[in-house]
């Protein structure tokens, strides 16, 4: 067997020893999570292996419902992200929704340069603009890093933002459900989580702009 295929075979046997070592501290755990999910928690974070969901908050499987995609990043024609979070909402009544950045984000990064790179180019575009629009912000900081680390927190703001005008989460408070969102970021280089202290859980926080007219259902 060659390097990959053994390295394959690894991953198999890790999961054989987390299977068992869970069900030896519940045997019930996965009977159980195999009937049904029910988290409080959507978590919206970015796809870098670095900044693994579940392990840096504490929470099993089963407690957290994740989307990852490149920069955190909650685009309005975007259906994957958009289903996610309906089913979210709408089925599993989710009750936080925590749009999760990290420092050093390669997308965010990428964004502040004019390098062509792909695809991709079109996908952080919203992250180019809102660094052209916050400039003045960056007015005074003395290196790259620290622009790039107050950028990755705007776009996190942002994104919380963007989540707030969906018409999922408008009709969800619309209809008395109970429902916030955070902005969070996450430090590579120490692993503590960070609360931007941006939370958005009501219409009447929003500019009117962005207001969806909604009636409750019955």
């Amino acid at each position: 067997m060659g390097k990959d295929s053994r390295s394959l075979q690894d991953l198999i046997e890790n999961n054989r020893k987390w299977s068992k070592e869970i069900s030896e501290k519940d045997p019930d755990f996965f009977p159980t999570l195999a009937k049904q999910q029910s988290p409080d928690y959507l978590w919206i974070g970015c796809s870098d292996s670095r900044v693994p969901a579940n392990e840096i908050v504490g929470l099993l499987p089963g407690e957290l419902f994740v989307h990852r995609n490149v920069a955190n990043m909650v685009v309005h024609t975007d259906m994957n992200l958009l289903s996610v979070l309906q089913y979210a909402v709408e089925v599993l009544k989710v009750k936080h929704i925590i749009v999760c950045g990290h420092y050093g984000c390669g997308g965010v990064k990428a964004s502040m340069e004019n390098q062509k790179l792909g695809l991709i180019d079109n996908w952080i575009l919203e992250i180019r603009d809102l660094y052209y629009n916050k400039r003045d912000m960056f007015n005074g900081l003395q290196t790259d890093e620290a622009k790039l680390n107050l950028l990755c927190e705007l776009n996190v703001v942002r994104q919380v933002h963007n989540l707030s005008h969906t018409s999922i989460v408008q009709d969800a408070w619309a209809n008395g459900q109970k429902l916030a969102i955070h902005g969070w970021i996450y430090g590579l280089t120490d692993g503590r989580l960070n609360n931007l202290n941006v939370t958005v859980n009501e219409s009447k926080q929003l500019s009117e702009t962005y207001r969806l007219d909604i009636d409750k259902q019955d």
